[in-house]
């Protein structure tokens, strides 16, 4: 896995209060939020791929948007988005694969056909992983979830080149670590729980994720992540 050497401050984030950039200036711009998961992947998508300079992070209150996000850049007031060549890409599995297919840096979807097609295959089953994992939250999520993981647990260990999904690290490590990273976190704190434990693979692919300043970078406060958890899916329970 390529591995970013640049430590950069993260930007303040911006609020209603908050003056736009310069915008369609010819500057690449990743609107996102730090606490996004689904902004986490193109995070990751850039450093991966050496883009910190070409790729301009700007982080958005979610909770205190700016209007002129949605007035000026885009009308569905989502992120991540991102500003280039005088368009906007959003949603974020098209989002990674178009900073992948249109910028500099190590490629991260293989050209090996079976690794294309099983990445594909996983790349589809990302939002039914994720969705059954946060429905399970209302119930039992041990148990419920136990077909989930060990899912992922045989995908990674399809190819032996490495730890990663397809062997090598790829855009399907990336749309699933953002996930993953919190539901290890909500798990352990929440249901004393450790999704690891009998998928060595899965423990691997964490443990080999953790060495990369690429992805350490864009990580979640625990505190602050169980603090959300607990508003968020129990609140009214």
């Amino acid at each position: 896995m390529a591995t970013s050497t640049v430590h950069e401050a993260r930007p303040p984030t911006l609020s209603s209060s908050s003056d736009p950039p310069l915008l369609f200036d010819g500057t690449t711009r990743l609107y996102m939020s730090y606490g996004c998961p689904f902004s986490q992947r193109a995070w990751i998508t850039r450093n991966v791929k050496g883009l910190h300079d070409k790729i301009q992070l700007v982080p958005l209150n979610l909770q205190d948007k700016p209007a002129w996000y949605k007035e000026k850049v885009h009308p569905e007031n989502k992120v991540p988005s991102l500003e280039h060549d005088g368009k906007v890409i959003a949603e974020s599995l098209d989002l990674i694969k178009y900073v992948d297919a249109n910028f500099e840096g190590p490629e991260l979807l293989p050209a090996d056909p079976a690794k294309k097609e099983a990445g594909e295959d996983l790349l589809s089953y990302v939002d039914t992983f994720t969705g059954s994992v946060f429905s399970s939250f209302k119930g039992d999520p041990v148990t419920a979830t136990g077909a989930s993981f060990d899912h992922l647990e045989t995908a990674l260990g399809k190819f032996d080149d490495g730890p990663f999904f397809l062997g090598q690290f790829s855009l399907v490590d990336v749309a699933y670590a953002p996930f993953i990273e919190r539901f290890q976190i909500s798990f352990s704190e929440i249901f004393k729980h450790d999704i690891t434990a009998g998928r060595p693979r899965l423990a691997a692919w964490i443990k080999e994720l953790n060495k990369s300043d690429a992805y350490k970078q864009t990580k979640v406060d625990p505190a602050e992540f169980i603090e959300f958890f607990k508003k968020r899916f129990q609140a009214k329970q």
